[in-house]
Parts: C-alpha cells; sequence; structure tokens
C-alpha cells in the first residue's frame, strides 16, 4: 500500500484512538495496523512506546514475527470495538466486568517496574518503565490504554461520530455533551456542505413567481387587505391639502 497519512487522534482517549486506527478519512479504507511495521508506527506516533525499544525490537524480530503481532492487533481491536459498542451510551456497571477476561489475561502478562529518574527542573521523579522483551510486549501498552479507557471515562459519553458512513468514536467532553463530529475538518464539514446543496436544490426557480397558483395566492391576499379597509376611506394623493 502507498504510504500512508498520519494515523486519527481525534477521540480523546487512547483507547478510543486505538480503534480507530482503522478509518476511512476520504474514500480509501485505511488500517495503519495491517503489518508489522505499521503496528510500530502507530505505537511510536500514540506516544506509547519509546522510540528506542520500537528499533530494537523491529530489528531482533524474526521474519514474520511482527506481522504475527499486527494480527493479534487487529483482533484485539476488534474485539474490544464490539465491547464498548455494547455498553457505549450508558454508564458502566461492576457486573459488567466479566467480559473483560481477555484484557485482564493481557495485562497478567505485563512486566513494569519503577524507576527514579532525573526529571524537569533536574528533581528527581519516579517513573514507570516496562521490559521490552520480544515483539509480543508490544500489546502491552496497547492493554495498558485500553484499561485506563475503561477505569477513567465514562461509557455514557462515548460517542459514534454522525457522520455517513463514518467509523470514527470518541469521548465527548464538551461541557454540553453535545460533539458529533469525529471532527469539523472531515465530517462537519461533508454535513454542511451536504445541508447547503439540499438547500440549494430545493430553492425555488427564478420563474416560480409566474406560476398561476401564486398569482391566485396573491390575489386573494390583495382582496383580503382590500376588504379590511374602512368604508370612506381613500389614499389622498400626494401633496394635497384639506
Amino acid at each position: 500500500m502507498p504510504d500512508k497519512p498520519p494515523a486519527i487522534f481525534i477521540a480523546d482517549a487512547l483507547g478510543l484512538d486505538f480503534l480507530n486506527s482503522i478509518a476511512t478519512p476520504v474514500d480509501t479504507p485505511i488500517d495503519w495496523l495491517d503489518d508489522g511495521d505499521g503496528l510500530v508506527d502507530w505505537l511510536a506516533q500514540a506516544g506509547l512506546a519509546p522510540t528506542d525499544a520500537l528499533d530494537d525490537l523491529r530489528g531482533r524480530a524474526a521474519p514474520g514475527e511482527l506481522d504475527k503481532v499486527a494480527e493479534e492487533a487487529r483482533a484485539l481491536r476488534e474485539w474490544f470495538r464490539a465491547f464498548v459498542r455494547a455498553h457505549m451510551g450508558r454508564p458502566f456497571t461492576p457486573e459488567e466486568l466479566r467480559a473483560l477476561g481477555p484484557l485482564n489475561r493481557l495485562l497478567e502478562g505485563d512486566e513494569t517496574f519503577s524507576r527514579i529518574s532525573k526529571g524537569n527542573g533536574g528533581r528527581p521523579e519516579l517513573r514507570t518503565m516496562r521490559r521490552w522483551r520480544s515483539p509480543e510486549s508490544l500489546l502491552l501498552p496497547i492493554g495498558e490504554a485500553l484499561a485506563r479507557f475503561v477505569c477513567e471515562e465514562d461509557f455514557a459519553n462515548v460517542r459514534a461520530c454522525a457522520g455517513q458512513g463514518c467509523t470514527l468514536m470518541f469521548v465527548d467532553h464538551t461541557r454540553r455533551r453535545a460533539r458529533r463530529w469525529c471532527t469539523m475538518t472531515i465530517c462537519g464539514n461533508r454535513a454542511k456542505q451536504a445541508a447547503h446543496r439540499n438547500r440549494v436544490k430545493n430553492r425555488p426557480a427564478p420563474g416560480a413567481a409566474s406560476d398561476p397558483r401564486i398569482k391566485s395566492e396573491r390575489k386573494q391576499s390583495r382582496g383580503t387587505r382590500a376588504a379590511l379597509r374602512l368604508p370612506g376611506s381613500r389614499r389622498r394623493p400626494s401633496g394635497s391639502s384639506r
């Protein structure tokens, strides 16, 4: 496939941005996880893994190994999409945690640890690190992003874009919860253009005033105004005097 455009990050939550890693921004569907290199590039754009770790794994991976991990990532994506669609638009309840078994099993394989490092201003900072032992570990930061989404976001505010044919999803963080579009530059503008074309299409033709029905309506309107005039009232010619 030709070079892809940058991945789409419009969801206000990385967990949903992962679902949006397949989309149709213009006319042709794009899957940013269609192979191993695509998965690595998407992780870099999402900021979910350090560049040096990604470069190291890319260099150590056996032929086809990253492609297999990308296939697992796509399966994880579609499983989580079905989960979100089943629960979006209403608060998430503790009883529904049982459905998260596949995600919890992924998280169990994580290898994170804490380290004191130099932070901003030279002050020490406690950071969470991860051991990147194999290409399969590329799934771990994705699993963490999905888990954070489940635990930190309100499923009642999850929306699907109202654009025709658009598959993008987002969390509505606006004050009035009135967000409708993935972005105004994509589906918002498409909707405006469609509304404009519809108004132009339904606008009366220039010669519509000669329509007999319109003439009849105007004649009836004049007759109604004449009937409402007071008896004996006449419009005095301009400039006349008593």
